[in-house]
């Protein structure tokens, strides 16, 4: 048992003892070396947090108690992450932001179980200030993980599970679909579909739920048979449009759940001889600058301002830092829909 007097600074010795491990084993956690069990990793960094440990990053920067640097984490493979023009942007826009705070992005990708226990390992030796994190996939251990870490914290989006304890900064993907949904009906489309993304994701099936509730379908089955899953990739939404325009030939609206979806879906149309819109009205989500302006035509989307979701998440972030606590631990922002010529 470890026994400290009020003023007394917690020591590494004193994290050792507490966590049961080695000296040499309480230093390699606290110093991110890929050698220690998952066990010892999590006894150390429980340890950290009741002690109220500084480690040395910290340390070195006494005066200011800052490293000037927050970590950037997204759980996505590398791949998607730079060809996908919505990681892109948060990247580009965490980058803007920190920048103007005068401080430094450190981008952490994560992807394989290994990647996750070096994330943690990296977050809990005090290298950054705090972190933003975007981690959409219901797997993913890193939403349960890191609650237990003394390190200031907001999600994009929400992760799954309880968000009890977390701070998060979320764009209104259901309202957005429902949206996008009625302005079809509205139009006069009497068969719509939509092509979804993947399950597993939060914002997926927000959207979905949004499809769903503006189209009044009432059972799974009817669900199932009017929506296709696109993966949210440009080649995913072309299969998911030809998997639905064989199903529902007399189909005459798509919501795709993202803009590359959408931009794959009208290349399927346009390969079935369907023009777009007048044989069919395409919206799709996100309104990607990169995407919605150069589909042909034109694509009408739902916008969500990932430059002002990650700024919110900066302010909040920093308010954290301080020592802040912010009325709200969860901000849901508007979305709108943006026409072009597609619908």
């Amino acid at each position: 048992m470890v026994v400290h007097r009020p003023n007394d600074r917690p020591t590494l010795e004193d994290v050792a003892a507490r966590a049961g491990v080695s000296r040499a084993t309480a230093s390699r956690v606290l110093n991110g070396s890929p050698k220690v069990s998952p066990a010892a990793l999590e006894s150390v960094n429980s340890a950290v947090l009741e002690l109220g440990y500084q480690p040395n990053q910290a340390a070195r920067t006494l005066v200011t108690r800052r490293t000037g640097a927050v970590a950037v984490l997204i759980s996505e493979p590398q791949p998607k992450i730079f060809n996908d023009p919505h990681f892109a942007g948060l990247v580009k826009y965490s980058a803007m932001a920190l920048g103007a705070r005068d401080s430094q992005m450190v981008l952490v990708l994560v992807h394989t179980p290994e990647d996750q226990l070096r994330a943690q390992r990296f977050l809990a030796g005090g290298h950054v200030d705090g972190a933003l994190l975007f981690t959409p996939h219901q797997d993913d251990p890193l939403p349960l993980s890191v609650r237990k870490l003394p390190l200031p914290i907001v999600f994009g989006g929400r992760p799954w599970g309880s968000l009890r304890g977390l701070h998060t900064v979320d764009n209104d993907n259901e309202n957005g679909a429902a949206m996008a949904t009625r302005y079809l009906m509205e139009r006069g489309c009497r068969q719509v579909v939509s092509v979804t993304g993947p399950t597993d994701e939060l914002a997926a099936t927000d959207r979905l739920a949004g499809f769903r509730a503006a189209t009044g379908a009432a059972s799974d089955s009817q669900l199932a048979q009017i929506t296709e899953c696109g993966f949210f990739s440009r080649e995913g939404g072309e299969r998911a449009m030809t998997a639905l325009l064989a199903r529902v030939p007399d189909l005459d609206g798509v919501f795709a759940a993202n803009d590359l979806m959408a931009a794959g879906a009208m290349t399927a149309l346009r390969a079935a001889g369907k023009r777009v819109p007048q044989d069919v009205a395409v919206v799709g989500f996100d309104d990607d600058e990169s995407v919605a302006p150069h589909t042909d035509p034109p694509l009408t989307s739902v916008r969500q301002d990932i430059g002002r979701q990650v700024q919110s998440m900066v302010d909040r972030l920093f308010a954290l830092i301080r020592g802040e606590e912010p009325r709200q631990r969860h901000q849901l922002l508007p979305v709108e829909l943006v026409h072009r010529h597609s619908a």
